[in-house]
């Protein structure tokens, strides 16, 4: 199930651009009109709101992983980055991002 981040959780594909574009990482907020919801997290936590944006990998990420935290308002936005294409979105501790995710992808 793929489903445009963009139109599934619109509020937080703005917030993501912005903070994106405030931190100078221009190349990855033209990425976010684009973005996929592929899967949300599996672990469960009831402060995770975490998905991924390309298939899981088998195993870790290539060497040329990079996470950056986004320094959001709310809760935490840390971005999982290999070779320049977003392939994990960590949102923590957002109930509302949670719950419309859930809904999403049950």
């Amino acid at each position: 199930m793929n489903l445009r981040l963009v139109e599934t959780l619109p509020a937080l594909a703005e917030e993501l651009a912005t903070l994106l574009v405030v931190a100078g990482q221009f190349d990855l907020a033209r990425q976010v009109p684009e973005l996929m919801i592929v899967d949300r997290c599996g672990c469960e936590d009831d402060f995770c709101a975490s998905f991924y944006t390309q298939p899981k990998p088998n195993g870790a990420y290539a060497a040329a992983h990079d996470c950056l935290d986004l320094r959001a308002d709310r809760g935490a936005i840390i971005l999982d980055v290999v070779q320049g294409q977003v392939m994990f979105v960590e949102v923590l501790s957002r109930e509302d991002i949670r719950r419309k995710l859930r809904a999403a992808i049950p």
